[in-house]
């Protein structure tokens, strides 16, 4: 384990350059003393590792020292060829170099970890998008990577779901996301906002450059991003009882509720009385129509008596 992690504080100041014992104790998640006791190690084996004191101190490499110390056990050696996706790097135009890379990879594992490796690559196959997800056409999505890597400003025509449909945006690009097979722009200058690969119509680069904020984080705000979105998705509650049968057909947010408040209804034996969430009242109204008999809803009351105007209706139709 020490020795695992020696190596990995000296591939860390390799690629990293300076960094502090906090940084590198986050980074371990160990104490910063132990990070101190493991620099007197690699010290002591003669690794050229020097510390500066003070605000602006930190551990550094002797410049131009090089470990080739680099290598992978079993789990790393798997782990690197999982993540190898030839669909998304395809579309990034990066197909070619994420085969050569994998090759080169291989070719300088020793015969045992190769075979764990080709193991792994023939046993397990990513495929993102959902099963129902339509393939959405992105023919602009080279160039937004390029825009990405070399940080230019692009300016497009873009479409979005409210009027005026069609809007031009003036954008500095910070990131790209690939959720669930659809590939997402993060971009300034107001904001960062969020914006579909997919609608945009029209792309030119131009020649200014783009940088995102010094304090920006793509994975942390992406994380923010997913909860507001799920926060907003069901800003309403409705009281309902539910048979096994229905209980058993709820998923996701619905779901969780379930467990968290449902209790035994008290009027009808083996049925469940629960609170969940729900994104509208026009949502829920179709939702709890489609469970017919096996489901009542209580409150609120503007949904309830929706659901009673829809159900005469439907008996007159019928009728």
């Amino acid at each position: 384990m020490k020795s695992s992690r020696l190596l990995s504080i000296l591939l860390l100041l390799q690629t990293r350059g300076r960094m502090t014992a906090a940084e590198l104790a986050r980074e371990l998640e160990v104490s910063v003393r132990t990070v101190y006791r493991d620099a007197e190690a690699l010290a002591a084996a003669g690794v050229p590792l020097y510390g500066d004191a003070g605000h602006s101190g930190g551990y550094q490499l002797l410049a131009g020292y090089r470990t080739r110390l680099t290598g992978l056990n079993t789990g790393e050696a798997e782990a690197l060829f999982l993540t190898g996706m030839p669909g998304p790097a395809a579309e990034l135009g990066l197909g070619p170099a994420l085969s050569a890379a994998q090759l080169k990879l291989r070719a300088a594992l020793p015969p045992e970890l190769r075979a764990q490796a080709d193991r792994m690559r023939l046993r397990f196959h990513l495929d993102a998008p959902g099963w129902y997800a339509e393939h959405e056409e992105t023919p602009y999505l080279a160039q937004v990577a390029d825009a990405v890597w070399r940080g230019r400003v692009i300016e497009v025509r873009y479409r979005r779901w409210k009027e005026p449909r069609e809007v031009d945006r003036r954008l500095a690009p910070y990131g790209l996301v690939l959720k669930a097979g659809r590939w997402y722009l993060v971009a300034g200058p107001e904001g960062p906002r969020t914006y579909r690969i997919d609608q945009i119509l029209t792309l030119r680069e131009t020649t200014e450059e783009a940088e995102p904020p010094e304090d920006f984080d793509l994975a942390t705000h992406w994380r923010r991003t997913q909860a507001d979105f799920h926060a907003r998705l069901h800003p309403e509650e409705a009281l309902v009882r539910l048979s096994p049968h229905a209980a058993a057909r709820l998923t996701g947010a619905q779901a969780r509720a379930l467990t968290t408040t449902g209790n035994p209804d008290p009027d009808l034996p083996g049925w469940t009385r629960a609170v969940l969430p729900i994104e509208s009242q026009d949502q829920a109204l179709s939702q709890f129509l489609s469970l017919g008999t096996e489901a009542e809803v209580l409150s609120p009351p503007t949904l309830r008596n929706a659901i009673t105007s829809t159900l005469a209706a439907m008996t007159s139709r019928y009728t």
